[in-house]
Formats: structure tokens, sequence, C-alpha cells
């Protein structure tokens, strides 16, 4: 039994393989639970291992490429197509069996365990981020019934909080005073705990060559900076910043045919996150371009006085995009008044 090309659909507990040989000859498929992975694929000399950059992959991947395979990721949504008919853990394996060979087909670089400690911080902050977000805004409102207004702005509503925690509440029925000082004290928790993972970033981020690059980005903080760092493996895999743009989704949608080109808006493709980093990064150096626009960067000032201003931060957050890459690309560091080479 030669095989040459194995498609591996991953799960929880039962693993799908679909295995061919050189000229593509069905050789092996069968189910395998989890511990019988490793030494199913110990036994096999070395060949091309596909599967879907999901869960747990990046895992499976530097445990298969230890045993000597080539193992290559694929976005799910690229393997879809080659699913025949219905959806069954066998004609998934078999797609991705097939996707894997494709010489045009787009592949996942795959992350180091201290990249994704680094994107676990990441995921957990964001997720705290939202719950206190979620908490101050049912102290607003149950507070407001009261006639109770807690003034815009996050520092504010935690001093509420913190003066509900302190026994110094406003005026409402003991009931809600109970519930508000559950929500306060939760608030509060959540919100030490989200400074907490902005230290182990800042930490983290000062031991990261790439991380300290990019940082002097301008709208590009900790957050950011290491973001960027622990998602992108290999930022050679893209042949150039717009590349690298397009895959974040910060540029327009096509809708050309007969030799019309049209476009639309931004692709929102690949990964939000990293995305609304950058977005937002540019939202507040736009702040601080109309506060002092004295200080600015002058093509900034001119591109706010032709286009809206959600316009121009989109436009910025592809540019960003664009010397991220050169950055990472090639070791260089931003300064003021230089422009990378950004296409390649």
């Amino acid at each position: 039994m030669e095989i040459s090309t194995i498609g591996l659909d991953l799960a929880k507990n039962i693993f799908q393989v679909h295995g061919i040989d050189a000229e593509g000859k069905v050789v092996v498929r069968r189910a395998l639970r989890r511990v019988q992975v490793l030494p199913f694929f110990a036994k096999l000399p070395p060949c091309l291992v596909g599967m879907e950059a999901c869960g747990t992959a990046h895992h499976w991947a530097r445990e298969l490429a230890r045993l000597g395979h080539d193992v290559r990721q694929m976005p799910p949504t690229y393997v879809k197509p080659y699913v025949k008919r219905g959806k069954t853990d066998a004609a998934d394996a078999e797609a991705i069996c097939e996707a894997v060979t494709r010489p045009t087909m787009r592949f996942v670089s795959v992350k180091s365990p201290e990249q994704q400690a680094a994107l676990s911080m990441h995921r957990a902050r964001d997720l705290l981020v939202k719950q206190r977000t979620q908490l101050v805004n049912m102290m607003r409102g149950l507070l407001a019934e009261f006639g109770i207004d807690i003034p815009q702005g996050l520092r504010r509503a935690l001093e509420m909080a913190r003066a509900v925690v302190d026994g110094r509440a406003p005026g409402v029925p003991p009931e809600a005073a109970k519930i508000v000082g559950r929500l306060s004290q939760q608030a509060l928790d959540t919100h030490a705990q989200c400074r907490e993972i902005d230290l182990d970033l800042l930490a983290w981020q000062k031991t990261s060559d790439t991380a300290r690059r990019l940082m002097s980005i301008p709208g590009i903080g900790p957050v950011g900076a290491t973001a960027l760092a622990a998602s992108v493996t290999d930022p050679n895999h893209f042949r150039s910043g717009r590349e690298f743009a397009a895959w974040l989704g910060l540029t327009p949608r096509q809708h050309s045919s007969g030799g019309k080109e049209r476009l639309g808006r931004i692709t929102k493709m690949g990964d939000k996150y990293l995305r609304t980093l950058l977005v937002v990064g540019m939202t507040s150096l736009i702040k601080g371009v109309k506060r002092k626009p004295e200080t600015a960067d002058p093509r900034l000032v001119a591109l706010l006085a032709r286009k809206p201003t959600r316009v121009a931060t989109v436009a910025m957050a592809n540019r960003t995009a664009r010397v991220v890459w050169a950055i990472m690309a090639r070791g260089e560091t931003y300064r003021a008044g230089h422009q990378p080479r950004l296409a390649a």
C-alpha cells in the first residue's frame, strides 16, 4: 500500500482518513479514533497530508510534521467546492484529499505553540471586553429606570460601579440596589481581568522583535502589534502588501464582468479580529488629526478633506496593513517621513 496523499477530516473523537496513491486510486478509507491517529501515521512513509484549518488543526499539523509528513492546511471555504454530494465525514475527507493536490490552492501556515498562546490571550480579552460592555449597559439600563443617568464613557460607568460596591449607591429600592451591586462587582472584576491580560500582552510584546517593530507604526498599539505578530506565521506567504490587505478583507469586492470593472464595499474576508483592530487604531489616529491637524501627516489631512471619515478610516487601515506586511517581511522599522516599499 503506497500512499502518496491523505485527506484528514478532523474531529473531536472520530477522524476520517482518505488516502490515494500516485495514480489517484483510493487505497485507504477508514475512520480513526483519537488515540489511533498518531500510531496510524507513524507507520506510514512520509506523504502529503491535507486538512482544513479549523479547531485543533495547528496542533495536529505540528504532530504529523514531527513524523516526517508534509502537512498542508486549507481554509474550509476553499475545500467546500470539492464536496461532490452530501455532507459526511468520508465525503469531507475525500474533498480535502482532492483539494490539497490542486496547484492553485492556497494554504494556511502552521502556527507555533507560542503564537497560539499569545492568541489565546487575545481571544480571552475580546470575550472579557464584550462581557464588560454588556454588564455596563445593563447597569445603565437599570439605573435609568430610576432616573439615574451614568455619563458616557467606560471610566464614568466604572466609577459608578465602585460607588455602588462601596455602599454609596444612589437612592433606588433595596431589591434593585442588590442587583446593581452584583452587576457592579462583576463589571469591576471583569475590568481587572482585562487589565491583567493587557499587562501580559505588553510583556509578550517586549519579547517579540516583530511586535516591537510593529509598535512603531502610527495607530498600532500593544494589542494590535501582538495580535498581528501572533497571527502571521510567515509574511512571505503573501506576495505583496496588497495581497496581505486582501487577506484581511480590506480591499473592495469585485463585481466585474465583460471588461467593466465594478468595485463594491470591502470584502470583510479573513480574520475579523485583526481587521477590527486596524480600523479601530486608524479611527483613534483620525481623531487625533481632527484635534491637532497642524501636527498630522499632510497626506491624511488631504484624505480627510476628500473623503468621508469612515471611508478614510478604512482606506488608512488598508494602507497600514500593507505597511505591516512590509515591516514584517523585510525586517524594517517604521520611521516618520519614510515610506517602506509596499508592493513587490
